[in-house]
């Protein structure tokens, strides 16, 4: 009786163990390493992501970012540089989160570049905790940080929640961050924010003239045109608006795609309805800048509307956001999209 009721042990365990191995390799694992200041997040056992939050930098952010086929999506520089990075745009790293002007503080564009004799104009955002980190069919990571000028005074205090996860063979990143004014607040319509990612060299769109760009402070950036073949990337928006086109226009949605390691790879920005501005004005450059931007609508409606976003103190507002990385033999489809859309904002 023992020697058969062993036997059924040991075939229940053998028919078991496929399914206990496929829920392992399924989990998402977050751990977080706060002498390295990251928090490292794995899925399926294989890296997807680091939060990234060293007080040498002047924002947190998360680089790098893989699609499920392995592939990177981000620019390496100017934290990793890799051979063939551009090297515009110093302040653009990883997936990050601010905004161009608040109470006159410019928190987008601040970098290494910027002399210090003008450092007093920019603002830093500085992590002050990792509240939490937990694992599972779902990975959390909840963090603190304090928007700041130079001599450390707080403006806002942000609580974010980053929730990521494997959804049909695709990796999501759910944002949801809180901002509560420690003082007034004002955060006129600019054109720089605010949920914003720069890619791959090869996802950016083939950029057919050398263009500059001018910040508000009258800086100028000189994006030269593009003639590399292995650049292949696009846009479309919800609304149908494709390439160069989508920049400045409104939707829910807005996917960038193009080809890397010989798939499509396509990332997906997906708007809230209860976020402020929706649905959110899009900031999509060529040259590999893939932002959304709620609050600048006099900028891209030139002049048709007016937001001058402002928070009384202690007051709190909140901004949820979707980003999903998708790879294979084509892009996402609308019907895939749709199906995201409609999880996320459920």
């Amino acid at each position: 009786m023992r020697s058969k009721c062993k036997k059924i042990f040991v075939a229940l365990s053998i028919a078991i163990l496929p399914c206990v191995l496929f829920a392992q390799s399924n989990k998402v694992e977050v751990k977080a390493d706060k002498t390295k200041q990251k928090v490292y997040i794995n899925i399926s056992g294989k890296p997807f992501t680091e939060f990234i939050f060293t007080d040498t930098m002047e924002k947190p952010f998360l680089y790098p970012i893989y699609a499920p086929n392995g592939q990177t999506i981000t620019r390496g520089f100017p934290w990793n540089p890799q051979p063939g990075d551009p090297v515009d745009h110093p302040h653009h790293i990883g997936l990050w989160f601010n905004y161009e002007n608040v109470n006159g503080l410019d928190f987008w564009n601040n970098s290494f570049a910027i002399a210090p004799e003008k450092k007093k104009q920019y603002g830093w955002i500085r992590t002050t905790k990792i509240v939490t980190t937990a694992s599972g069919s779902k990975g959390i990571l909840i963090y603190t940080a304090d928007w700041t000028d130079q001599d450390k005074n707080v403006l806002m205090k942000e609580n974010t929640v980053y929730t990521f996860s494997e959804v049909k063979g695709s990796y999501v990143i759910d944002r949801t961050t809180g901002l509560t004014a420690v003082q007034d607040i004002t955060m006129p319509d600019v054109k720089d924010g605010m949920l914003g990612l720069r890619v791959a060299h090869e996802l950016e769109l083939p950029v057919k003239q050398t263009k500059e760009y001018k910040d508000d402070k009258g800086n100028i950036t000189k994006v030269p045109a593009i003639k590399d073949s292995s650049v292949t990337g696009n846009y479309i928006t919800s609304e149908g608006k494709e390439g160069d086109a989508a920049w400045g226009t409104r939707g829910n949605w807005c996917m960038m795609y193009g080809k890397k390691g010989g798939d499509a790879i396509s990332i997906v920005m997906i708007d809230h309805p209860k976020n402020p501005g929706y649905p959110t004005y899009w900031h999509a450059r060529n040259y590999g800048l893939f932002a959304l931007n709620p609050l600048g609508q006099k900028v891209f409606s030139e002049g048709k509307e007016v937001l001058n976003f402002k928070l009384a103190r202690g007051e709190k507002t909140t901004f949820q956001y979707r980003i999903v990385i998708a790879s294979g033999k084509e892009k996402l489809s609308n019907s895939s999209i749709a199906a995201l859309v409609s999880g996320f904002i459920k």
